[in-house]
């Protein structure tokens, strides 16, 4: 299940907060802030698909995540691969070194995390 880029936001400012009541998400947002009304009906969607999940206190609800948002990415990413690389994770790479404008630095940092992961491989 996919979220909307406004519910993905506010999926953004839970997963930093980690469990926030609706005024702590209110201000994570920077100006203009959404209303009120906005940020409730986006966590009941939310809620809906599943994603989030709250505890009662009183009239107050606490929200929290129920979906890690490094699983969350990296389904996207498996689909990208999947959708446009023919499911290919090298075809992936080399458009993603090639058309991305890295410095060399950053590549340099991409060599150590490959070489990093290989080593785990071959234990």
């Amino acid at each position: 299940m996919q979220l909307t880029n406004a519910e993905e936001q506010l999926m953004e400012h839970l997963w930093k907060l980690e469990k926030a009541f609706m005024k702590d998400l209110l201000e994570a947002y920077t100006k203009p802030k959404p209303a009120t009304t906005t940020v409730a009906t986006l966590l009941r969607r939310m809620i809906d698909k599943k994603f989030v999940a709250y505890t009662e206190f009183g009239n107050s609800r606490e929200y929290y995540p129920l979906v890690k948002k490094t699983d969350y990415f990296s389904k996207h990413v498996n689909g990208l691969i999947s959708n446009f690389f023919n499911n290919s994770a090298s075809q992936f790479a080399s458009f993603f070194t090639t058309e991305t404008n890295l410095t060399e630095l950053e590549l340099e940092e991409l060599k150590k995390i490959i070489d990093s992961e290989l080593k785990k491989k071959k234990k």
